[in-house]
């Protein structure tokens, strides 16, 4: 219970063996070894000294969307940042904590008459999750908006990025490897009441061709250059194709679902089994958008 000892010396809320099924968008995952919660960037800026100084593997954690736990659990802490909620605005930019959720953030830029963060209204994540992926939907994506990320390197320096060294890309960024502290994005003006309306738009278009009524890791595959990931797994004919819990949805076939104690293990065989089955069918090999860690 050493490392217990020491994060709760460093005053950061700390949780021994969490199941991350409870953490996750998917509903799936063991235990992890720990589960750190800090609330203030000097705490998360701690948790991540005494992982390397006690050489525990970390990973971080937003919402939890978009990711797929081992059935066995994470040997490792888990750095949660949803406490990490501040939102800072200077006439037309604002900063936005690695924690902030991104349906936060955009109502929030709606609020105050700030456009061009609309294409995120609904995407299941959070700011320093967006960061990452560089998310995006409907035609947008935080490249355009994105002027500067402050981020932390597997050293512990501190490092603002900005233009080329944010390395945006489709579902990329320069941030795989480090911990993003903060974003920066550069709106523009507009009446709050045609932004909401936007943002509805979108929120609808997604409750009709989503499945948000069961738990997933939102679109598993990245968009094949050339087609569209969920109209290949259709004309497939993978629609509501199963392993065990795991099913692919019959509503939008780029997601898979879990139905009800769906394993990793489930959806592992079922992501393989559409891989091939594609592949197969039409020569296009899918790649994973999901991201898979654990034991």
């Amino acid at each position: 219970m050493e490392f217990f000892s020491l994060a709760e010396q460093e005053q950061i809320a700390v949780t021994a063996q969490a199941e991350m099924s409870r953490l996750t968008t998917f509903r799936i995952g063991g235990p992890c070894r720990w589960l750190m919660e800090p609330d203030t960037e000097e705490k998360l800026l701690r948790a991540l000294a005494l992982c390397r100084q006690t050489k525990t593997p970390h990973m971080l954690l937003g919402n939890g969307s978009n990711l797929l736990v081992s059935d066995e659990g994470i040997d490792g802490a888990v750095i949660r940042t949803c406490r990490l909620k501040s939102i800072i605005r200077n006439e037309n930019l604002l900063t936005a904590q690695c924690g902030v959720p991104l349906n936060v953030l955009c109502r929030y830029a709606a609020e105050n008459g700030l456009s061009g963060l609309e294409f995120a209204y609904g995407i299941p994540g959070t700011v320093g999750g967006a960061a990452v992926m560089n998310a995006g939907a409907y035609g947008g994506e935080l490249a355009q908006v994105c002027t500067a990320v402050r981020a932390v390197d597997s050293c512990g320096t501190v490092h603002v990025y900005r233009g080329e060294e944010l390395g945006f890309g489709y579902r990329r960024s320069a941030f795989a490897d480090k911990t993003v502290l903060d974003i920066q994005v550069q709106l523009q003006p507009d009446e709050p009441g045609a932004i909401f309306a936007r943002m509805e738009d979108y929120m609808n278009r997604r409750r009709e061709k989503q499945p948000l009524e069961w738990p997933s890791a939102g679109s598993v595959f990245k968009r094949p250059e050339g087609y569209f990931a969920g109209a290949l797994i259709e004309q497939a004919g993978l629609k509501g194709c199963c392993v065990g819990g795991a099913c692919v949805s019959e509503k939008h076939a780029g997601f898979i679902v879990n139905k009800g104690g769906a394993t990793c293990g489930d959806v592992r065989a079922l992501i393989e089994q559409v891989r091939q089955t594609v592949h197969k069918q039409f020569g296009v090999a899918l790649e994973c958008e999901i991201r898979f860690c654990g034991k």
